[in-house]
């Protein structure tokens, strides 16, 4: 008999039995379970969104807005690293949902193996990559003369720091897909509050500038991976890291980019989206668009993301029921998780309407124009709120029920077929409003093309009679 050898809790080969958070998917209230899960992810982003915003207060207020333009060059950088983790990361988890609802847990934890040993192994040879032709990624993603300095400096500390940012963020998602979101949100704060501690002392008491910033998210991640692998590594879980799985399975990695693919083409979307306003921003504002960009990038993690944690809150519970052929509650799911999010949504947009100038004031010293163009930029690009939260969660039911190929249509509908054709016409009509105006108008379209695709997608789930049919659809 081959020996197996495991990392993490329990005898080899042992199936535990499926813990009461995974059985309460399949029974209990769909309200109270959306709730369950959505509020610990929103905190989550919530924590993720402050870090981001204080960071750049910091930088903004101690260093100068040629600091927070570098930042915002930088950006679309971070962007690839995110796309990567989001391709590993949430491609396997989506499977892995369908996996535990179908009670097939070895390949559950063959699917958490082959996402571990990936999330390592890329942010790794990136890092080379991006040491090798610094310069001119910085010079593509819209860096100047006068920010290029604070660019290098930023990106040299960030480099590293994503060896820790990625695992952590994509093997977070798999605590969250067993049923444990309280735990997966417990990851987000603290690395939220070393960051802010970290960049605190680093760039407001040591004066260390953008490296100071950069170390922060580089402490606050080699923390959190700590905890999320002692979390697998422990017996709290209930899939495993075990060596037995470290070992890279193509078929099984195939599948997982495959159920990946959507978040990954939308997240490149938004790499190229971000170049293209980077350099429009630099050809028609210079350094003070950069900044505005800067803030808006900011503030989206902090009203955007929110939508973002009810769509993860919604999706291990629609793929775990679909998994299991309960189609009825995969629909409740939907149409509830859009409730909260388009209520939420409405919330958020308020907020920005009335407290647009506040919130620009808090990222400049003494920039009363730059202060005025930020608040104008925020309220023309966030006027889409009240409708997006809709989209980012029907998007997510295609993502959670294993379709990649309507996934990624409706995840690149707004950045390649409207956000970036318009923003390379409507600055050449209006200038730099039409940058601003570029995102309500990708908004509006993308979620016209989203209702009608999920209008679609729910009758054909009405055809679907048993878990069988699943089983033959993601296989």
């Amino acid at each position: 008999m081959e020996e197996t050898v495991k990392v993490g809790g329990g005898p080899a080969g042992h199936k535990p039995q499926q813990s009461g958070s995974l059985n309460e998917m399949g029974t209990g209230s769909i309200a109270k379970l959306l709730i369950k899960f959505s509020v610990p992810a929103i905190i989550g982003m919530l924590c993720n969104a402050f870090q981001n915003i204080v960071n750049r207060i910091f930088v903004g207020q101690e260093v100068g807005k040629l600091a927070l333009a570098a930042v915002s060059v930088n950006f679309p950088v971070m962007i690839v690293y995110f796309a990567l983790a989001m391709l590993i990361g949430i491609g396997a988890t989506t499977l892995t949902a369908i996996r535990l609802g179908q009670k097939r847990h070895d390949e559950a934890e063959q699917l958490l193996g082959q996402a571990t040993l990936m999330l390592f192994i890329i942010p790794v040879v990136l890092m080379v990559f991006g040491y090798l032709f610094m310069e001119p990624i910085l010079l593509a993603a819209g860096a100047t003369e006068a920010n290029m300095p604070y660019a290098k400096e930023y990106l040299a500390v960030m480099l590293p720091a994503m060896i820790f940012c990625v695992p952590c963020m994509g093997i977070n998602n798999f605590i969250r897909t067993e049923g444990s979101p309280r735990v997966s949100m417990y990851t987000q704060i603290l690395s939220s509050i070393i960051n802010v501690i970290v960049n605190y002392i680093c760039v407001v008491q040591l004066q260390w500038g953008v490296k100071g910033a950069a170390l922060g998210i580089l402490v606050g991640n080699l923390v959190s991976l700590i905890w999320v692998l002692s979390y697998f590594l422990g017996k709290r879980s209930f899939l495993k890291i075990r060596m037995k799985n470290l070992r890279i399975k193509f078929s099984m990695l195939s599948k997982i980019c495959a159920l990946g693919m959507a978040p990954f083409l939308m997240q490149i979307a938004n790499c190229v989206q971000q170049f293209i306003m980077n350099r429009t921003v630099v050809d028609l504002g210079g350094d003070n668009g950069l900044a505005v960009v800067s803030v808006i990038s900011s503030l989206s993690s902090l009203l955007v993301m929110p939508l973002v944690g009810i769509n993860q809150g919604s999706q291990p519970i629609i793929g775990y029921n679909y998994g299991a052929g309960i189609y009825n509650r995969v629909k409740q799911t939907l149409i509830t998780g859009v409730l909260y999010a388009t209520a939420l949504g409405i919330f958020f947009f308020a907020l920005v309407m009335l407290f647009a100038e506040p919130m620009a004031n808090m990222f400049t010293k003494d920039e009363p124009m730059l202060t005025e163009m930020t608040a104008h930029a925020l309220k023309v690009y966030f006027c889409m709120l009240p409708i997006i939260g809709s989209q980012i969660v029907c998007s997510g039911y295609f993502q959670a029920t294993g379709k990649p190929v309507q996934s990624a249509v409706l995840s690149l509908s707004r950045q390649v077929l409207v956000f970036i054709p318009a923003l390379l016409i409507m600055p050449k009509i209006m200038g730099l409003e039409g940058v601003w105006i570029s995102a309500p108008i990708a908004d509006g379209v993308a979620t016209i093309v989203t209702l009608f695709m999920i209008i679609m997608s729910l009758r054909s789930l009405n055809k679907l009679k048993t878990a069988d049919d699943v089983g033959r659809l993601v296989k």
